[in-house]
């Protein structure tokens, strides 16, 4: 995935020194470095995703031999959502403080370890610890990978390199379905849960060797590190050396926060939905058993990939083209939340299981073009050193909001149905949309915070 870009044959006035170019004998550069470190994220996000739609392929299997309803099965999804929202509000300060190399192995090692566990669960509860424990660990993907991308990244080009990482999401909850009902269905239901603890493992012990900050790396060739430095927002080269973290309180004091948190609170509840109880809806409402969940219900997410690509590329090109990041952001929040309530009216509507898995799939679509765009505004506004606490605030918002919309679901299709549910979807997504544009008004930067000295 090398890209190549022409950049200055010398550094211009007043950028930062450059580290040297490696010294014969030294190791090889390798072209396009930052598009490998996006890649390995990616390929983490795949597992991640992996791990958490394994309980919900197997929900149908799950509920009948340990007899949940769909109340008990909201209760167990959110005690996951719960680990997650706690972790939200920590794994970005933790990462701030101890690096994006080793707090992605912190992260991945709790949720490796969580998710063989599940293995183990004989009660409800069990099985709810061990949610619990998983959405700690699997919480630390997205800051992490927000800040990575900052560190990694000219401003041109995140908005695609989160598409890129983001990608993950649906690429694994594509891979999912059937690799998941396949294992069960071939070695019971259990041995599924080694799945993505395994892969998990390998790709670790490959990220513990290869993976540095742009500044300690030696495959990074001088050109590439001075194109990264030199195309990051001004007040980050600027202050990179003397920018200090601001006080995690201290975030809350500024516009952009509240936009991450308004956006984030009303939207991430339709992935979560979609993650989480849409194989339950195939087998409840269409009448499809585990091996036809694990054909079809694929279908939805590899369009999310496809969502997650187009909105994040749309943005950059846009850019790219002289449009300001403003502009650009704006445009393709504003078309991807207008498409949400599009596919609901046809889910509540549509009659064959071929026009509701279409629908299904527009809903996810829009969703992921949505929200590789939300993913960029830490970084499009915050320098990096802060880039990993608010996006943790923004994941603190979404879980919160997402438990409380769990937790209805299960109320609601016991006494009514999904239709309900899916009114609510086509409702959150404009709402979220007019927040964020009221309270955001422009995506500007906020100056780094920068220590002085006597």
């Amino acid at each position: 995935m090398g890209i190549t870009t022409e950049t200055p044959a010398s550094p211009p006035a007043g950028a930062a020194p450059q580290p040297p170019t490696p010294s014969v004998g030294g190791p090889r550069p390798i072209r396009g470095l930052r598009w490998w470190i996006v890649g390995m994220i990616c390929m983490l996000t795949v597992i991640n995703y992996v791990d958490r739609m394994t309980l919900s392929v197997l929900a149908p299997t799950i509920r009948e031999e340990f007899g949940m309803s769909n109340a008990a099965y909201s209760r167990v999804v959110t005690t996951f959502l719960l680990g997650y929202t706690i972790s939200q509000a920590l794994s970005g300060k933790v990462l701030d403080r101890i690096g994006t190399r080793i707090g992605f192995m912190l992260f991945v090692g709790i949720w490796t370890a969580a998710s063989m566990l599940h293995a183990t669960a004989r009660s409800v509860v069990q099985l709810s610890v061990f949610r619990f424990v998983l959405g700690i660990g699997e919480a630390g993907n997205w800051p992490g990978a927000a800040k990575a991308v900052a560190e990694w990244f000219p401003i041109k080009e995140r908005a695609f390199a989160m598409a890129i990482f983001n990608s993950g999401s649906a690429l694994g909850a594509v891979i999912a379905p059937p690799l998941i009902a396949w294992v069960a269905l071939t070695f019971g239901w259990r041995s599924a849960f080694f799945v993505g603890a395994i892969m998990s493992t390998i790709l670790m012990t490959a990220w513990f060797f290869f993976f540095r900050a742009p500044a300690d790396h030696p495959r990074l060739s001088a050109q590439e590190r001075r194109y990264i430095a030199e195309g990051q927002a001004e007040a980050d080269v600027a202050a990179s050396d003397t920018a200090s973290r601001r006080p995690w309180l201290s975030l809350f004091k500024h516009r952009q926060v509240w936009a991450l948190i308004a956006a984030r609170f009303f939207t991430d509840p339709i992935w979560w939905f979609l993650i989480s109880w849409l194989p339950n809806y195939l087998k409840s409402e269409r009448g499809f058993s585990l091996a036809t969940i694990g054909m079809l219900a694929w279908i939805p997410f590899l369009w999310a990939d496809v969502g997650n690509l187009a909105g994040g590329g749309a943005s950059s090109l846009l850019i790219k083209r002289g449009w300001s990041v403003d502009r650009a952001r704006k445009t393709v929040l504003i078309v991807s939340a207008l498409l949400i309530p599009l596919g609901v009216a046809v889910v509540i509507n549509a009659e064959s299981d071929a026009m509701v898995m279409a629908a299904v799939s527009v809903i996810a679509f829009a969703f992921q073009s949505w929200i590789v765009n939300i993913h960029t505004i830490p970084s499009d506004t915050f320098s990096k050193q802060d880039v990993g606490s608010v996006f943790g605030i923004g994941g603190t918002a979404a879980g919160i909001a997402s438990m409380g919309f769990t937790l209805l679901v299960g109320q609601i299709v016991d006494q009514f149905g999904y239709r309900p549910v899916y009114l609510m979807v086509g409702l959150m997504a404009p709402l979220a949309a007019v927040l964020f544009l009221v309270i955001m008004r422009r995506i500007e930067r906020v100056p780094a915070l920068v220590e002085r000295t006597a």
